[in-house]
Protein backbone atom coordinates (compact mmCIF):
# COMPACT_ATOMS: atom_id res chain seq x y z
CA UNK A 1 0.00 0.00 0.00
CA UNK A 2 1.43 3.51 -0.70
CA UNK A 3 0.83 5.99 1.63
CA UNK A 4 0.28 9.49 2.08
CA UNK A 5 1.96 12.56 4.21
CA UNK A 6 0.87 16.01 3.84
CA UNK A 7 2.45 18.50 6.12
CA UNK A 8 0.93 21.98 6.24
CA UNK A 9 3.67 24.48 5.66
CA UNK A 10 2.13 27.56 6.78
CA UNK A 11 4.41 29.99 8.45
CA UNK A 12 2.35 29.00 11.70
CA UNK A 13 2.63 25.43 11.60
CA UNK A 14 5.88 25.44 10.37
CA UNK A 15 7.08 27.99 13.13
CA UNK A 16 5.00 25.55 15.63
CA UNK A 17 7.11 22.45 14.67
CA UNK A 18 6.56 21.59 11.05
CA UNK A 19 9.94 22.40 10.22
CA UNK A 20 11.41 19.82 13.11
CA UNK A 21 8.35 17.44 12.16
CA UNK A 22 9.24 17.44 8.37
CA UNK A 23 12.83 16.47 9.22
CA UNK A 24 11.56 13.51 11.52
CA UNK A 25 9.31 12.15 8.78
CA UNK A 26 11.92 12.02 6.05
CA UNK A 27 14.15 10.28 8.46
CA UNK A 28 11.72 8.09 9.17
CA UNK A 29 10.26 7.05 5.55
CA UNK A 30 14.14 6.87 5.25
CA UNK A 31 14.98 4.35 7.92
CA UNK A 32 11.70 2.12 7.46
CA UNK A 33 11.67 2.22 3.83
CA UNK A 34 8.01 2.85 3.44
CA UNK A 35 6.41 3.88 0.04
CA UNK A 36 4.85 6.82 0.71
CA UNK A 37 4.70 10.31 -1.18
CA UNK A 38 5.43 12.96 1.23
CA UNK A 39 4.34 16.58 0.08
CA UNK A 40 3.54 20.00 1.34
CA UNK A 41 0.91 22.94 1.53
CA UNK A 42 -0.11 26.01 1.92
CA UNK A 43 -2.29 27.16 5.05
CA UNK A 44 -5.60 25.57 5.26
CA UNK A 45 -6.72 27.75 7.99
CA UNK A 46 -6.26 25.82 10.96
CA UNK A 47 -3.64 27.50 12.53
CA UNK A 48 -4.73 27.66 16.13
CA UNK A 49 -5.00 23.96 16.09
CA UNK A 50 -1.31 23.21 14.75
CA UNK A 51 1.14 21.93 13.49
CA UNK A 52 -1.05 20.28 11.54
CA UNK A 53 -0.25 17.06 9.21
CA UNK A 54 -2.41 14.45 6.95
CA UNK A 55 -1.56 11.12 6.83
CA UNK A 56 -3.28 8.90 4.55
CA UNK A 57 -5.91 11.20 4.10
CA UNK A 58 -6.29 11.47 8.31
CA UNK A 59 -6.27 14.89 9.73
CA UNK A 60 -4.20 15.13 12.81
CA UNK A 61 -3.42 18.51 14.81
CA UNK A 62 -1.36 19.70 17.36
CA UNK A 63 1.62 16.88 16.44
CA UNK A 64 4.67 17.61 17.80
CA UNK A 65 8.09 16.01 17.66
CA UNK A 66 7.71 14.03 20.78
CA UNK A 67 4.44 12.13 19.73
CA UNK A 68 5.52 11.90 15.98
CA UNK A 69 7.17 8.74 15.90
CA UNK A 70 4.59 6.67 17.89
CA UNK A 71 1.89 8.24 15.54
CA UNK A 72 4.03 7.10 12.05
CA UNK A 73 4.11 4.02 13.87
CA UNK A 74 0.48 3.55 14.01
CA UNK A 75 -0.72 5.08 10.66
CA UNK A 76 2.03 3.77 8.48
CA UNK A 77 3.02 0.43 9.91
CA UNK A 78 0.32 -0.34 12.29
Amino acid sequence: MKHSIIICMGSSCFARGNKNNLKIIEKYLAEHKLDCILSGRGCTGKCCNGPNLVINGEAFERVDPESLIDLLDLKLRG
